[in-house]
């Protein structure tokens, strides 16, 4: 399940609601999506979605969610990357109205620096940059897979010496 989040804050973020549906739509993105579309206008029409709720249906969402993708509000990505997902992060721009001002871009970057997070720059690389992050996960859940069956075959033949 992917979880989309755009926080509480009281400007619409329509212009990520409708990419992610769009990509629902088009078939780049084939699971399950849930999104918290908050005082957004946008309603999703391939995705399951809500306004608000609860502090601990927001903890659910991101403990069960395959991947997150948020806005760049301090509080959703905080608790996006306290439960170890990937973090997709679309900053609000204030020239669609989304926020008063660019100060989502600083964090976002300075994130994506340390390599917390993906920062989405141009709404139109949302899709492959989904892509990307799933696929690298995939990965490293076959490399640790692999890795798990190596250390129990491991300990498997120490066990047998100490017999």
């Amino acid at each position: 399940m992917i979880f989309v989040t755009v926080g509480t804050h009281p400007q619409s973020f329509n212009r990520l609601l409708k990419n992610v549906d769009d990509l629902i739509e088009k078939g780049k993105i084939k699971e399950e999506v849930v999104m918290q579309t908050g005082y957004s206008t946008y309603e999703p029409k391939n995705a399951r979605w809500f306004r608000f709720t609860g502090y601990e249906e927001v903890e659910r969402l991101n403990r069960n969610a395959r991947v997150i993708i948020t806005h760049g509000g301090a509080g959703c990505i905080l608790v996006a990357l306290s439960y170890g997902r990937p973090v997709i992060t679309v900053p609000r721009l204030k020239r669609y109205g989304e926020h008063v001002n660019d100060h989502q871009i600083e964090l976002v970057s300075t994130l994506e620096k340390e390599g917390k997070v993906v920062g989405v720059y141009k709404i139109e690389e949302l899709g492959n940059l989904v892509r990307k992050v799933i696929i690298k996960k995939h990965k490293i859940l076959k490399k640790n897979l692999k890795l798990v069956k190596e250390i129990s075959l491991y300990i498997d033949r120490v066990a047998k010496v100490l017999k």
